[in-house]
């Protein structure tokens, strides 16, 4: 299941980042066609957004491959970190 779910986190980390990736190149276009520093800065407060909460993704995946690493699969009250994990993804949001 710890694959599975290492598995999904990387495939949502690679979407953000090529979405990421087609937003620069549009600023780049933007830059390129003279367009008004006010869309091009809108613009890069997006990718930034876009950024910060593939970070985030990113942060909160780590946290759960630590938990899970430190809990050991033949624990029998295996203890479940699901809203833990949640709230400080939520409280990390915050930050940005």
């Amino acid at each position: 299941m710890a694959e599975l779910k290492t598995r999904h986190a990387q495939t949502d980390v690679l979407n953000r980042l090529r979405r990421a990736e087609g937003q620069i190149r549009g600023i780049q276009r933007m830059v390129e066609e003279a367009e008004s520093c006010l869309k091009i800065g809108q613009q890069f407060a997006a990718v930034r957004i876009a950024l910060d909460s593939t970070y985030l993704r990113m942060t909160v995946c780590y946290m759960e491959q630590e938990l899970e690493a430190r809990t050991q699969p033949t624990d029998a009250d295996k203890p479940d970190y699901s809203e833990l994990i949640k709230n400080m993804e939520t409280l990390l949001a915050r930050m940005a």
